[in-house]
């Protein structure tokens, strides 16, 4: 246990005193436990069902496995800061009280929590790296399933993002998961008092331990006032020809949306949608279903306020429909862009942002590297080449990215090339930079407004809308038409087929020709760290053809029961081709060819996707 502070250095804030807590029972209780199959953790951490975190000892074996991992590794738990907060889904408060009380055992002396257990995904990396002096805590337990539905019937998740603010690489969650299949006690403190962190403010229990409950706003804020011009957009935002909406799917977003936009910027409060976090986001009954994941299918409300359809096309003659629109999801990581009736793509997004980044202060002296994942377009690629800016293509995964970002950094990979200020994204409605370790849903929305700002600086002249940004850049870089199918909830078993047979035919595939296009190569994707040396490999099937269209097949680790395949389709078009078609329907001869190919249908029993994007 941590040994009792002396009065000179409990902790204070803004000159307050800190809450006595009293705390009559210290004893560490060692309680038996038994492995539980099946805790190893995805692409972005564990998730399941909730009613199986609410198990008897599943989550407790998980944060156990994790602590004893960060030990062996070397982490100065014993004594150490923690931070722990979620997206605000059911059981998060239970499981925060729970894993306060483990970390005590464990020899944390400080546990961080944002205000009502609050901390959207991208504010934690922040809090992590910016908060107090920066780098105090040693790392941060983020309890969270992304953008999955939240309830007691629906999914629950947790995930541990190290001391640099970003997710656990795969070294360290390998032993996480190692552990959990070899676990016989954990450690908890059963007499630590449950937290009230309903409101700020220090409380120092039995003279030993604090558990600072904080504004969860405050540091995201902070870090993002000095990543973007302001006070430019304030202005743009200002304009009596320029209206917006954010809709924050009754997500943790609400209170940084609120905060951001109505409070800092300006923006009145009816550009606000959903903007009060629930437990179940909604609801079934709700127009998203619960499912708080900022895409056409989902966020349905956004969608036709914006005048466009499920497929991103025009509805109606635009009257009254804003000039911008944007949406996040559940931790409020990724984020969804439309002009008025406009829908732009993640992969043009982040191409764009990359093409105009010269206008965020945080930019100004230019990229010095870029990445996205392997299924996102080529778009980035193209803006890259033409900047001349080192590019990377790596696994689906945010954690991939970080080390490109921590590269040539003296903590972390000294002596290696420097990447930063960095840029980089995922076809999955994730964007973001450097200045934290995870993708940034508001970040992404910043940016765009910044673009928008630089875009219409004379007030006299007509708004320099998102559609027309969007059209210039293909007209200058060409077009990536692209688009994903998702089948939600396969058979695991099935999926795993599909997947191993599309393995096998990569070799045979190569220079066959098909529906008038010839295969150039057929890769299952691997990737080899440039900054670590470490490999990855089965990241998912990449099918490429001569004329630069592409197949893309990847199983999915967001889900919480059963696989998600994803089918990914791009077909590249030149600046002087036609930039005007569906992105839909040009792409559906290539879903075609790809069921064929893959023989999905007879092996999935599925005839049709569950969501397109």
């Amino acid at each position: 246990m941590p040994e009792e502070l002396p009065a000179s250095k409990r902790p204070r804030t803004n000159g307050d005193s800190a809450k006595a807590i009293e705390w009559p029972e210290d004893a560490v209780t060692t309680e038996p436990t038994t492995p539980i199959d099946g805790q190893k953790p995805g692409t972005s951490g564990l998730r399941k069902k909730t009613k199986v975190f609410m198990q008897k000892n599943y989550l407790n074996n998980f944060v156990q496995a994790t602590f004893d991992a960060l030990k062996s590794d070397g982490v100065t738990v014993e004594g150490g800061t923690l931070v722990v907060s979620g997206d605000g889904r059911y059981w998060n408060k239970v499981a925060i009280q729970v894993i306060i009380k483990m970390a005590v055992a464990n020899g944390v002396k400080t546990v961080w929590v944002g205000q009502d257990g609050l901390l959207s995904t991208p504010a934690a990396s922040a809090v992590i790296r910016t908060r107090g002096a920066g780098f105090v805590p040693f790392g941060g337990f983020i309890l969270s399933a992304s953008h999955n539905p939240g309830g007691i019937d629906e999914d629950f998740g947790i995930k541990f993002n190290c001391e640099n603010g970003g997710p656990a690489p795969e070294k360290l969650t390998e032993k996480m998961f190692d552990n959990t299949k070899s676990i016989k006690e954990y450690k908890i403190c059963k007499g630590f008092p449950d937290i009230d962190i309903s409101s700020p403010g220090i409380n120092l229990v039995g003279g030993k331990v604090t558990v600072e409950v904080f504004d969860c706003t405050d540091d995201h804020v902070a870090l993002l006032k000095k990543v973007f011009d302001f006070e430019a957009i304030k202005t743009l935002i200002a304009r009596k020809d320029f209206s917006m909406v954010y809709d924050s799917m009754n997500g943790v977003q609400g209170p940084y949306a609120r905060r951001v936009l109505v409070d800092e910027l300006g923006a009145p409060e009816s550009c606000l949608m959903n903007a009060v976090p629930k437990e179940d986001f909604g609801g079934k009954d709700s127009p998203s279903h619960g499912h708080a994941d900022p895409n056409l299918t989902y966020a349905v409300e956004l969608v036709a306020k914006m005048g466009t359809n499920k497929t991103g096309e025009k509805v109606g003659d635009g009257a009254g429909v804003p000039d911008f629109g944007a949406a996040a999801d559940g931790d409020a990581d990724r984020n969804m862009i439309l002009g008025k009736q406009w829908f732009v793509s993640p992969s043009d997004s982040l191409a764009i942002i990359a093409a105009n980044a010269a206008c965020i202060p945080f930019f100004e002296g230019g990229l010095k590297g870029c990445a996205r994942s392997m299924p996102t377009s080529g778009a980035l690629d193209l803006v890259a080449k033409k900047k001349n800016i080192p590019i990377f293509v790596v696994p689906t995964g945010w954690k991939f990215f970080g080390n490109l970002m921590d590269s040539g950094d003296e903590r972390y990979f000294p002596g290696k090339p420097t990447y930063t200020p960095f840029l980089c994204g995922e076809e999955s409605f994730g964007t973001g930079s450097n200045h934290v370790r995870e993708k940034d849903g508001m970040w992404a929305v910043l940016a765009w407004l910044q673009i928008l700002a630089d875009r219409n600086k004379d007030e006299s002249k007509p708004l320099v809308s998102v559609e027309e940004i969007t059209k210039a850049h293909w007209k200058e870089f060409g077009r990536n038409y692209y688009c994903r199918y998702d089948y939600e909830g396969v058979d695991a078993s099935q999926a795993n087929e599909m997947m191993e047979r599309l393995k096998a035919k990569c070799a045979e595939l190569k220079g066959q020709e098909m529906k008038g296009m010839k295969v150039d190569t057929a890769v299952n994707f691997e990737y080899n760290d440039p900054v670590d040396g470490s490999t990855s490999s089965n990241q998912g099937i990449n099918i490429i053809f001569t004329d630069g269209s592409r197949i893309v097949f990847r199983l999915s680790g967001t889900g919480s029961a059963g696989a998600t395949i994803r089918l990914y389709l791009e077909k590249y078009e030149k600046p002087l081709g036609n930039l005007d078609g569906s992105q839909f329907d040009v792409v559906k001869p290539l879903a075609q060819l790809a069921l064929e190919i893959s023989d999905l249908p007879r092996l999935t029993g599925r005839d049709a996707p569950t969501v397109i994007t």
